[in-house]
């Protein structure tokens, strides 16, 4: 498949480009970035060490016709953006951002009418092996545990909790039938009172080049259980989305997760 790289000289960005050029199954169809971009015009190869005459370009509608599958890691704004010219143009999408309104995500479902699109919180292999372990505690240990997430990402972050750790909420809160929504805790300060029972808290942590931490604490009386999942390498996200375009090679249509390519359904 040929492959487009959204936000090529973010940190994301350059990583799927380096997954892409050390793939055998996939091509570097274009990479393209925000006109302001100091790299617009630069071979994307060379931003890895590895020219590969894909020049960087600033015009995302171009750019998205020359591929089959688009990898988007960028912002909820240019996303939408590009969703709007992946469906005018029959292009497919491995959607990594995070932090979309239900609106948004509304959008987005409608447009996997026409279009095949994978979108999921976090791509690593095994973060999305982590979902199901922790959905599987959940519904083996029930009410009895007390859930805690806490995660940690480097300083740049800018949303919090991360879209994993959310993820991670959504599937424990379905595994012991509540709704995240509402039983959701974010942090705590002062006087707090004593524990709600059915409460799902987020802890978040930002410091230094921290790649990205999750654990899921199961706090019981007189045990504790922990599913953690560190990543050492952005270059986990990438593999898993590569492993995604793969996925949609034929799937013209539908909205599909991690779960669905790692095939944990």
């Amino acid at each position: 498949m040929k492959v487009v790289i959204a936000g090529a000289g973010g940190r994301m960005g350059r990583t799927l480009i380096e997954g892409v050029l050390k793939d055998k199954t996939l091509s570097l169809a274009s990479a393209f970035d925000v006109p302001t971009s100091g790299l617009i015009g630069k071979d994307a190869g060379e931003l890895v060490g590895a020219a590969c005459g894909v020049k960087i370009g600033a015009d995302a509608q171009v750019a998205i016709a020359a591929g089959d599958v688009i990898i988007d890691f960028t912002r909820p704004e240019a996303t939408m953006a590009h969703l709007n010219l992946c469906v005018a143009a029959g292009v497919r999408m491995v959607i990594g951002t995070t932090g979309f309104t239900d609106a948004q995500k509304q959008q987005i479902a409608d447009a996997s009418k026409k279009i095949g699109i994978v979108m999921a919180p976090n791509f690593a292999i095994g973060v999305n092996v982590t979902f199901k372990l922790a959905e599987v505690a959940a519904k083996s240990l029930g009410d009895a545990f007390d859930v805690e997430i806490i995660e940690a990402h480097h300083r740049h972050k800018v949303d919090a909790p991360s879209g994993t750790a959310l993820r991670l909420g959504e599937v424990v809160a379905g595994a012991l039938g509540r709704n995240l929504s509402e039983v959701a805790l974010h942090g705590r300060e002062g006087i707090t009172g004593e524990r709600d029972r059915q409460s799902i808290a987020f802890h978040a942590i930002r410091g230094g080049d921290i790649v990205g931490e999750h654990t899921v604490i199961f706090a019981g009386e007189g045990e504790r259980v922990e599913v953690t999942v560190r990543s050492q390498s952005r270059m986990t996200y990438a593999l898993g989305a590569l492993r995604s375009c793969q996925y949609l090679a034929g799937r013209a249509n539908g909205l599909y997760d991690m779960q669905d390519v790692l095939g944990l359904r």
